[in-house]
């Protein structure tokens, strides 16, 4: 059987990993796929470069147009990244009847309903195995190992880049600011680091991962969304004393009036696994009724990493490529006509515990000024944690921080109540509030 042929957008990093894992391990592929599997033409601005990756062998231009229109073309992967062209591009290839594998999360879960749409009209596969969590199959995972099971909800590590910076403010003791300066340094943080300190980029994945486990639209715009900007040193640290390290965790849960979709620094119990994730690796938990807690580990990103997955989305489709396209696995899991229209729940309806620290004057009462407001609001207290003055401010300080966790509540309910005890006068700077997910 004569090979399928691949046109490739973009050969950057994930793109030349691409090319090379796919010449090195070509035999073992075919063996697999059934056929062999060709990158013949090569779209990229830098021609120069790009000739310099993939040599003589194969057809390099500077029109990605050009790649789409090729009739011997089976299947496009882009590798360009943003909403921009690359939206334009899928969809042209959808157009043209070419299958896609895509690594881009963002284009995804923004335009994503509008893509599977398209690709479902026209017959062909949109595969995005790589655009979450890099190496990690967890979009195979949820889509068909876990098929069974109704998925109750997925806590991931899903940002290389910010499990960099926790860890390092956690060995080292140093502010963000100082190791986000390294992580650029070292070249785990762009020069424009926001999408991923921000918590943007993780809340891309957990968009598609929500989508997949519950049978919903991709829904980016609901989600709520939190980077570590504001975490300091001392809360790790005292985190670390209660017993929980903090993690960026992108979340998504059933609730029984909807589905959370949240991004937001956490404290998780030391205990679990996915605690001790450390530097720029990802881990998805999912918790499925029938299976349990499965714990899904790895290399979120780089250059082979990602590659491991767009190849095995090109296996995967030269498998399907002549299969009646009603009997592949749809695109978000769950066939198109039996999608749910289940909401999204605003943050103020999520449930979950909290860590709070107060900056508070070191006198008398304050404590159950505090506590008081908390209890009236029908806040639970799980443990308090009051520092020494001279501990914080030094000698002869007359502030301290005190730390509070509690149990379940819903959000709106402690909004009010920090609202409240913001407005103490012996509450001395901003409450830092950080949820709580015992993950068990």
């Amino acid at each position: 059987m004569n090979p399928i042929k691949v046109g490739l957008l973009g050969i950057g990093t994930v793109g030349s990993g691409t090319f090379h894992v796919l010449q090195r391990n070509q035999e073992e592929i075919r063996r697999r796929a059934g056929r062999g599997i060709e990158i013949t033409m090569v779209a990229d601005l830098d021609v120069e470069r790009a000739r310099a990756v993939v040599g003589d062998q194969v057809q390099v231009v500077n029109d990605a147009r050009a790649v789409i229109a090729n009739p011997e073309i089976d299947i496009v992967i882009e590798l360009i990244g943003g909403y921009g062209i690359a939206k334009a591009l899928v969809l042209e290839a959808i157009a043209a009847g070419k299958h896609v594998v895509t690594a881009n999360k963002a284009l995804l879960a923004v335009h994503g309903t509008e893509i599977f749409a398209a690709a479902s009209a026209k017959g062909v596969m949109v595969a995005f195995e790589a655009a979450v969590a890099g190496g990690i199959p967890i979009i195979k995972a949820l889509r068909e190992g876990l098929t069974a099971n109704a998925i109750q909800w997925i806590a991931g590590i899903i940002n290389g880049t910010t499990n960099f910076i926790l860890s390092e403010m956690r060995d080292k003791g140093l502010d963000f600011e100082v190791v986000l300066k390294e992580a650029q340094r070292l070249g785990y943080a762009e020069a424009d680091p926001t999408f991923d300190i921000e918590g943007v980029d993780a809340a891309h994945k957990a968009t598609l991962m929500s989508a997949i486990a519950f049978g919903i639209p991709v829904q980016f715009d609901k989600a709520y969304v939190e980077g570590i900007t504001r975490l300091s040193a001392a809360d790790i640290r005292y985190a670390e004393q209660l017993g929980y390290r903090i993690k960026l965790l992108g979340i998504t849960k059933r609730a029984a009036n909807g589905i959370e979709l949240r991004v937001h620094p956490s404290l998780v119990p030391a205990k679990r696994l996915i605690a001790n994730v450390e530097g720029a690796m990802n881990a998805v938990m999912v918790q499925g009724d029938a299976v349990g807690t499965t714990l899904y580990y790895g290399k979120g990103a780089g250059s082979e990493p990602t590659a491991s997955a767009v190849i095995a989305d090109l296996v995967d489709i030269t498998r399907l490529h002549t299969a009646d396209a009603a009997q592949r696995v749809p695109h978000l899991a769950f066939q198109p006509d039996a999608m749910s229209d289940v909401p999204v729940l605003p943050m103020s309806e999520v449930i979950t515990s909290y860590y709070l620290r107060l900056r508070v004057s070191d006198e008398a009462g304050v404590l159950a000024r505090v506590t008081g407001i908390l209890a009236t609001a029908g806040i639970s207290i799980d443990a308090v944690l009051q520092r020494e003055a001279d501990e914080v401010g030094g000698e002869g300080s007359t502030q301290t921080d005190l730390i509070i966790l509690t149990h379940d509540t819903r959000e709106g309910i402690m909004n009010a109540a920090m609202a409240e005890m913001q407005g103490l006068p012996t509450v001395l700077a901003p409450i830092t509030r950080i949820r709580k997910e015992e993950l068990a």
